[in-house]
Protein backbone atom coordinates (compact mmCIF):
# COMPACT_ATOMS: atom_id res chain seq x y z
CA UNK A 1 0.00 0.00 0.00
CA UNK A 2 1.30 3.46 -0.83
CA UNK A 3 1.97 5.55 2.37
CA UNK A 4 0.99 9.27 2.26
CA UNK A 5 1.16 12.13 4.64
CA UNK A 6 -1.56 11.46 7.32
CA UNK A 7 -5.23 12.87 5.68
CA UNK A 8 -5.42 14.84 9.42
CA UNK A 9 -2.70 16.85 7.48
CA UNK A 10 -3.75 16.76 3.93
CA UNK A 11 -6.97 17.74 5.45
CA UNK A 12 -5.89 20.65 7.14
CA UNK A 13 -3.30 21.91 4.38
CA UNK A 14 -6.44 21.22 1.78
CA UNK A 15 -8.34 23.59 3.74
CA UNK A 16 -5.71 26.15 4.35
CA UNK A 17 -5.47 26.30 0.41
CA UNK A 18 -9.11 26.36 -0.99
CA UNK A 19 -11.20 27.11 2.13
CA UNK A 20 -13.57 25.22 4.58
CA UNK A 21 -15.89 24.04 2.62
CA UNK A 22 -17.17 20.65 1.53
CA UNK A 23 -19.57 20.52 -1.71
CA UNK A 24 -21.94 17.03 -2.15
CA UNK A 25 -22.20 15.35 -5.45
CA UNK A 26 -25.98 14.11 -5.00
CA UNK A 27 -27.55 13.35 -8.39
CA UNK A 28 -30.87 13.29 -6.66
CA UNK A 29 -33.53 12.83 -9.05
CA UNK A 30 -35.29 16.26 -8.45
CA UNK A 31 -31.95 18.05 -9.24
CA UNK A 32 -31.59 15.84 -12.28
CA UNK A 33 -34.83 16.85 -13.25
CA UNK A 34 -34.45 21.01 -12.47
CA UNK A 35 -31.08 20.56 -14.61
CA UNK A 36 -33.61 19.41 -17.31
CA UNK A 37 -32.17 16.24 -17.40
CA UNK A 38 -33.98 12.16 -17.38
CA UNK A 39 -32.92 9.82 -15.07
CA UNK A 40 -30.30 7.74 -16.97
CA UNK A 41 -27.02 6.89 -16.67
CA UNK A 42 -25.69 9.48 -19.37
CA UNK A 43 -27.54 12.05 -17.91
CA UNK A 44 -26.02 11.12 -13.80
CA UNK A 45 -22.60 11.27 -15.74
CA UNK A 46 -23.28 14.72 -17.20
CA UNK A 47 -24.96 15.92 -13.97
CA UNK A 48 -21.74 14.35 -11.62
CA UNK A 49 -19.16 15.49 -13.99
CA UNK A 50 -20.45 18.80 -14.68
CA UNK A 51 -19.96 19.57 -10.64
CA UNK A 52 -16.56 18.30 -10.97
CA UNK A 53 -15.60 20.29 -13.18
CA UNK A 54 -17.26 23.66 -11.56
CA UNK A 55 -15.74 22.25 -8.16
CA UNK A 56 -12.60 20.22 -8.33
CA UNK A 57 -10.02 22.39 -9.47
CA UNK A 58 -11.14 25.16 -6.42
CA UNK A 59 -12.49 23.60 -3.41
CA UNK A 60 -10.92 21.11 -0.94
CA UNK A 61 -13.59 18.80 -0.30
CA UNK A 62 -15.75 17.05 -2.50
CA UNK A 63 -18.44 14.57 -1.54
CA UNK A 64 -20.41 12.41 -3.55
CA UNK A 65 -23.39 10.46 -2.40
CA UNK A 66 -22.64 7.17 -3.18
CA UNK A 67 -26.28 5.59 -3.02
CA UNK A 68 -27.41 7.91 -5.97
CA UNK A 69 -24.95 6.03 -8.08
CA UNK A 70 -25.17 3.01 -7.00
CA UNK A 71 -29.24 3.19 -7.70
CA UNK A 72 -27.97 2.98 -11.64
CA UNK A 73 -26.28 -0.28 -10.70
CA UNK A 74 -22.73 -1.14 -12.38
CA UNK A 75 -23.33 2.11 -14.62
CA UNK A 76 -23.57 4.48 -12.27
CA UNK A 77 -21.08 2.77 -10.16
CA UNK A 78 -18.88 3.73 -13.19
CA UNK A 79 -19.45 7.13 -13.29
CA UNK A 80 -18.77 6.94 -9.23
CA UNK A 81 -15.05 5.82 -10.36
CA UNK A 82 -14.43 8.64 -12.66
CA UNK A 83 -15.93 11.17 -10.75
CA UNK A 84 -13.81 10.22 -7.75
CA UNK A 85 -10.67 10.21 -10.56
CA UNK A 86 -11.12 13.29 -12.08
CA UNK A 87 -11.67 15.12 -8.29
CA UNK A 88 -8.58 13.64 -7.28
CA UNK A 89 -7.05 14.33 -10.09
CA UNK A 90 -7.76 18.49 -10.53
CA UNK A 91 -6.34 18.69 -6.43
CA UNK A 92 -9.84 18.16 -4.61
CA UNK A 93 -10.20 15.60 -1.46
CA UNK A 94 -12.66 13.25 -2.02
CA UNK A 95 -14.72 12.16 0.74
CA UNK A 96 -16.94 9.24 -0.16
CA UNK A 97 -20.41 9.44 1.54
CA UNK A 98 -21.19 5.51 1.74
CA UNK A 99 -22.25 5.31 5.58
CA UNK A 100 -20.66 1.78 5.62
CA UNK A 101 -20.98 -0.47 8.78
CA UNK A 102 -20.19 -4.24 9.84
CA UNK A 103 -18.01 -6.91 11.03
CA UNK A 104 -15.10 -8.84 10.47
CA UNK A 105 -13.98 -9.44 6.85
CA UNK A 106 -17.66 -7.69 5.73
CA UNK A 107 -16.18 -4.54 7.02
CA UNK A 108 -12.69 -5.44 5.89
CA UNK A 109 -14.61 -6.07 2.34
CA UNK A 110 -15.62 -2.35 2.63
CA UNK A 111 -12.64 -0.85 3.65
CA UNK A 112 -10.51 -2.23 0.97
CA UNK A 113 -13.30 -1.28 -1.37
CA UNK A 114 -12.83 2.26 -0.45
CA UNK A 115 -9.48 2.20 0.86
CA UNK A 116 -7.43 0.45 -0.49
CA UNK A 117 -5.01 1.88 -3.15
CA UNK A 118 -5.89 -0.67 -5.90
CA UNK A 119 -9.66 0.13 -5.59
CA UNK A 120 -11.07 1.73 -8.49
CA UNK A 121 -13.26 3.90 -6.06
CA UNK A 122 -10.53 4.62 -3.59
CA UNK A 123 -11.40 7.58 -2.00
CA UNK A 124 -9.14 10.36 0.29
CA UNK A 125 -11.98 9.49 2.85
CA UNK A 126 -15.06 7.83 3.54
CA UNK A 127 -18.05 7.81 6.50
CA UNK A 128 -18.56 4.56 8.07
CA UNK A 129 -21.38 4.19 10.84
CA UNK A 130 -20.29 2.73 14.22
CA UNK A 131 -23.32 1.43 15.31
CA UNK A 132 -22.33 -2.24 15.34
CA UNK A 133 -20.09 -1.16 17.90
CA UNK A 134 -16.97 1.19 17.48
CA UNK A 135 -14.57 -1.53 17.01
CA UNK A 136 -16.34 -3.12 14.66
CA UNK A 137 -14.71 0.16 12.46
CA UNK A 138 -11.47 -1.70 12.86
CA UNK A 139 -10.54 -3.32 9.41
CA UNK A 140 -11.60 0.33 7.83
CA UNK A 141 -9.11 2.51 10.54
CA UNK A 142 -6.29 0.41 9.89
CA UNK A 143 -6.14 0.69 6.61
CA UNK A 144 -6.90 4.39 6.43
CA UNK A 145 -4.28 4.65 8.83
CA UNK A 146 -1.75 2.73 6.56
CA UNK A 147 -2.58 4.43 3.82
CA UNK A 148 -2.57 7.94 4.94
CA UNK A 149 -6.69 8.39 4.34
CA UNK A 150 -9.77 8.85 6.80
CA UNK A 151 -12.36 7.47 8.12
CA UNK A 152 -15.64 9.90 9.34
CA UNK A 153 -17.53 8.03 11.50
CA UNK A 154 -21.45 9.26 12.39
CA UNK A 155 -21.61 10.43 16.06
CA UNK A 156 -24.23 12.67 15.78
CA UNK A 157 -26.43 13.41 12.84
CA UNK A 158 -28.91 15.59 11.37
CA UNK A 159 -31.55 13.62 10.78
CA UNK A 160 -34.63 13.69 13.67
CA UNK A 161 -35.27 9.67 14.11
CA UNK A 162 -31.49 9.73 14.91
CA UNK A 163 -32.07 11.62 18.42
CA UNK A 164 -33.15 9.20 20.04
CA UNK A 165 -30.39 6.87 19.86
CA UNK A 166 -27.33 9.77 19.72
CA UNK A 167 -28.87 11.22 22.60
CA UNK A 168 -29.59 8.32 24.61
CA UNK A 169 -27.25 7.89 27.66
CA UNK A 170 -24.59 4.86 28.15
CA UNK A 171 -23.84 2.80 31.57
CA UNK A 172 -21.35 5.61 32.08
CA UNK A 173 -23.18 8.62 31.93
CA UNK A 174 -22.16 9.65 27.93
CA UNK A 175 -24.33 9.55 25.97
CA UNK A 176 -23.83 7.41 22.72
CA UNK A 177 -22.61 9.86 20.41
CA UNK A 178 -20.34 10.92 22.42
CA UNK A 179 -18.68 8.06 23.60
CA UNK A 180 -18.14 7.68 19.55
CA UNK A 181 -16.76 11.19 19.36
CA UNK A 182 -14.75 10.37 22.60
CA UNK A 183 -13.58 7.08 20.82
CA UNK A 184 -12.42 8.68 17.66
CA UNK A 185 -10.65 11.03 19.50
CA UNK A 186 -8.62 7.91 21.09
CA UNK A 187 -7.03 7.35 18.15
CA UNK A 188 -6.01 10.57 16.90
CA UNK A 189 -4.05 11.01 20.18
CA UNK A 190 -0.77 12.77 19.52
CA UNK A 191 -1.50 13.44 15.64
CA UNK A 192 -0.65 17.02 14.37
CA UNK A 193 -2.48 18.91 13.29
CA UNK A 194 -5.19 16.56 14.10
CA UNK A 195 -5.72 12.79 12.99
CA UNK A 196 -7.25 10.88 10.82
CA UNK A 197 -10.61 9.30 12.47
CA UNK A 198 -13.41 12.64 11.80
CA UNK A 199 -17.01 12.48 13.31
CA UNK A 200 -19.97 13.70 11.47
CA UNK A 201 -22.30 15.66 13.71
CA UNK A 202 -25.30 17.55 11.89
CA UNK A 203 -24.82 21.56 11.59
CA UNK A 204 -28.16 21.62 13.30
CA UNK A 205 -27.05 19.81 16.65
CA UNK A 206 -27.95 21.49 19.61
CA UNK A 207 -25.07 23.99 20.72
CA UNK A 208 -22.74 22.34 23.14
CA UNK A 209 -24.21 18.98 22.46
CA UNK A 210 -21.15 17.33 22.11
CA UNK A 211 -17.95 17.91 23.75
CA UNK A 212 -15.14 18.24 20.98
CA UNK A 213 -12.81 19.20 22.98
CA UNK A 214 -10.49 15.44 22.92
CA UNK A 215 -11.47 14.70 19.68
CA UNK A 216 -8.13 15.94 17.46
CA UNK A 217 -9.84 15.51 14.60
CA UNK A 218 -11.84 17.53 12.05
CA UNK A 219 -15.58 17.31 11.77
CA UNK A 220 -17.88 16.63 8.90
CA UNK A 221 -20.91 18.94 9.32
CA UNK A 222 -23.60 18.36 6.94
CA UNK A 223 -27.31 20.42 7.13
CA UNK A 224 -25.59 23.88 5.49
CA UNK A 225 -28.21 25.49 3.80
CA UNK A 226 -31.17 23.26 2.51
CA UNK A 227 -31.30 21.07 6.21
CA UNK A 228 -31.74 24.54 7.36
CA UNK A 229 -27.84 25.55 9.01
CA UNK A 230 -26.35 29.04 8.47
CA UNK A 231 -22.94 29.84 8.56
CA UNK A 232 -23.57 32.19 11.03
CA UNK A 233 -24.95 29.45 13.20
CA UNK A 234 -21.90 27.13 13.02
CA UNK A 235 -20.25 29.54 15.97
CA UNK A 236 -22.83 28.95 18.62
CA UNK A 237 -22.97 25.02 17.16
CA UNK A 238 -19.51 24.60 17.82
CA UNK A 239 -17.54 26.81 19.77
CA UNK A 240 -13.99 26.60 20.54
CA UNK A 241 -14.27 23.56 17.51
CA UNK A 242 -15.09 25.64 14.73
CA UNK A 243 -11.95 25.35 13.03
CA UNK A 244 -12.10 21.85 13.04
CA UNK A 245 -15.40 21.86 11.16
CA UNK A 246 -15.59 21.26 7.35
CA UNK A 247 -18.90 22.69 7.21
CA UNK A 248 -20.85 20.49 4.18
CA UNK A 249 -23.87 21.70 1.16
CA UNK A 250 -24.91 19.79 -1.36
CA UNK A 251 -28.61 20.98 -2.89
CA UNK A 252 -28.09 24.88 -1.94
CA UNK A 253 -25.13 24.90 -4.83
CA UNK A 254 -25.71 22.23 -7.40
CA UNK A 255 -29.69 23.68 -7.39
CA UNK A 256 -27.15 26.54 -9.50
CA UNK A 257 -26.38 24.10 -11.99
CA UNK A 258 -26.20 23.15 -14.92
CA UNK A 259 -24.03 26.36 -15.54
CA UNK A 260 -20.59 25.68 -14.55
CA UNK A 261 -20.19 29.13 -13.65
CA UNK A 262 -23.30 29.39 -11.79
CA UNK A 263 -22.07 26.53 -10.12
CA UNK A 264 -18.64 27.84 -9.38
CA UNK A 265 -20.17 31.01 -8.02
CA UNK A 266 -22.35 29.59 -5.47
CA UNK A 267 -19.85 27.82 -3.94
CA UNK A 268 -17.62 30.75 -3.59
CA UNK A 269 -20.47 32.46 -1.78
CA UNK A 270 -20.35 29.84 0.84
CA UNK A 271 -17.07 29.93 1.02
CA UNK A 272 -15.90 33.08 1.20
CA UNK A 273 -19.06 33.45 3.74
CA UNK A 274 -17.34 30.86 5.43
CA UNK A 275 -13.91 32.40 5.60
CA UNK A 276 -15.27 35.73 7.04
CA UNK A 277 -16.90 33.73 9.88
CA UNK A 278 -13.42 31.98 10.97
CA UNK A 279 -11.19 35.41 10.87
CA UNK A 280 -13.82 37.24 13.08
Amino acid sequence: MTVRAGFGRRLAESVAARGALCVGIDPHPALLNAWGLEESPAALERFAMTAVEALAGEFAVLKPQSAFFEVYGSAGVAVLEKVVAASREAGALVLLDVKRGDIGSTMTAYANAYLDEHSPLAADALTVSPYLGFGSLAPALGIAEQTGRGVFVLARTSNPEGAALQRSTADDGRTVGQSIVDAAGENNAGADPYGYVGVVAGATIKPGELDFSRLNGPILAPGLGAQGATVQSLRATFGAALPSVLPATARDVLRHGPSVADLRSAARRVRDELGVLLES
